[in-house]
């Protein structure tokens, strides 16, 4: 955990992964949580929520190896947050469900992502320190979601309006970080960064 801070573009990496986990978490977390806070049946909503998270896994297994993290992060985070804020907006119950379901299969799918993204950015000395605490970055979004959760029972755009905003916002960190699709893993952090001085030089030497 040393070594990340203190080197300065470890570090920058860091900050922007858990920013954007802590978007994900939140929407991941508590979306779940939310649910009686929609018109539509409750037993229903949350069947098809938990059977919304097998296609979202399914889905990044067999594509992640074509997709660009970064289109990818961000693409699902903003669409996520859209789809939240949207069911706030939307009485029609089918389409409120509707959009509860595509935000959440969204925040699932980014959630795999992010963590797959977090073993790429870092070398192996200290790949373990930064999943773990990107993994807490991810339950700390979860932490504020009963609070919204039950703020939003009188005010529905305190939670699904709240979580859809966290998320596409955080989601645009996402920006700062390099594109790893394709790169090798390197084993220490002077490995890493004679790589990154490659790359934004124009010459890929990996």
């Amino acid at each position: 955990m040393k070594i990340l801070l203190q080197n300065s573009w470890a570090l920058r990496r860091l900050v922007a992964v858990m920013v954007v986990g802590f978007g994900v978490g939140m929407i991941y977390y508590g979306m779940p949580l939310g649910l009686g806070n929609l018109s539509f049946d409750l037993y229903w909503s949350v069947a098809l929520n938990a059977l919304s998270e097998f296609p979202a896994s399914f889905l990044t297994f067999f594509l992640i190896e074509k997709l660009d993290r970064k289109v990818s992060v961000m693409g699902l985070a903003l669409l996520s947050g859209i789809c939240s804020v949207s069911c706030v907006l939307v009485r029609w119950k089918r389409m409120q469900i509707g959009l509860e379901l595509v935000s959440f299969f969204s925040a699932c799918a980014a959630f795999d992502v992010v963590l797959i993204y977090t073993l790429e950015l870092f070398p192996t000395c200290v790949r373990n320190s930064g999943v773990s605490m990107v993994r807490q970055a991810l339950v700390f979004g979860g932490v504020f979601s009963p609070v919204l959760v039950a703020a939003g029972r009188k005010n529905g755009f305190l939670s699904y309006g709240v979580f859809g905003v966290t998320i596409a916002v955080c989601g645009l960190f996402v920006a700062c970080l390099p594109e790893t699709r394709g790169r090798t893993f390197c084993d220490t952090m002077d490995e890493e960064e004679r790589k990154n001085e490659a790359i934004n030089n124009g010459v890929d030497k990996v």
